[in-house]
């Protein structure tokens, strides 16, 4: 049985003024399973191809941040799994963000997970 999930995509925009972004990562819930969780893949030879200055393990090491908000660490401790996939696909202003939220149907939420990431970043 297929059952309605949310995900949305993972950008790394460096320079904001000029809009241009890649897709890093994929951050699916499904609140049926209790599922939350992030793939990400940062390409450094894409993302400087946007900004030969970007930093790359800095932005790495925020696009880690992600998984671990999604398994609740850090600031997230206390929250639900809902509340962690809104606070990580709210708007925001910095090199990482979430693209809009987009719903689907899948039987298994981790191999879907693993499906987008491949179709949308990798």
């Amino acid at each position: 049985m297929k059952i309605p999930y949310e995900y949305a995509v993972i950008q790394a925009v460096p320079r904001i003024e000029r809009g241009e972004l890649i897709n890093v990562g994929v951050v699916l819930y499904c609140q049926r399973q209790d599922f939350l969780d992030a793939r990400t893949h940062l390409d450094p030879d894409r993302l400087r191809a946007l900004d030969p200055a970007a930093d790359v393990p800095a932005i790495g090491a925020a696009l880690a941040a992600w998984g671990r908000t999604c398994a609740g660490g850090g600031p997230s401790a206390g929250m639900k799994l809902g509340e962690r996939f809104r606070w990580l696909v709210a708007p925001r202003s910095t090199i990482l963000r979430a693209g809009p939220v987009h719903m689907g149907l899948a039987e298994d939420p981790a191999a879907e997970l693993e499906r987008l990431a491949d179709l949308l970043v990798r």
